[in-house]
């Protein structure tokens, strides 16, 4: 399995950006997708989670109002288009990939998949 994330780049403060992430070697619509950020010398956060069908998101309570999450189960793609971009969002962004368990989808430890990351950088 791996999940290639594309999209990531420098913009300035106030610009968007979308990030894709396109997983090979498992059957997409089965899997619940998210996104994951990580700052240098902190944690990997949880940003967004869609389900299976793309019915169903959550975000992180930075994030919501500004990214979307969004999938496109024939192109075997899932997006996160992201909105009034801020310094505080530069890291890098990760997509995973997992099966079910879609209550704790904010939880990183319960992804099966991710792909290499991909950097964003916002200036001020």
């Amino acid at each position: 399995v791996q999940l290639q994330a594309s999209g990531g780049g420098l913009v300035q403060a106030g610009g968007s950006l979308r990030l894709s992430c396109v997983p090979s070697g498992l059957t997409f619509s089965s899997y619940i997708m998210g996104w994951f950020r990580q700052a240098p010398g902190k944690e990997r956060d949880f940003v967004a989670a869609i389900n299976w069908s793309g019915g169903g998101t959550m975000y992180a309570d930075s994030v919501k109002g500004r990214f979307t999450i969004s999938r496109d189960n024939p192109k075997n793609t899932v997006y996160l288009q992201m909105n009034s971009l801020v310094p505080d969002d530069t890291a890098v962004y990760y997509c995973a990939a997992k099966r079910d368990l879609w209550v704790s989808s904010s939880t990183p430890g319960t992804y099966a998949y991710w792909g290499q990351g991909t950097q964003v950088t916002v200036s001020s």
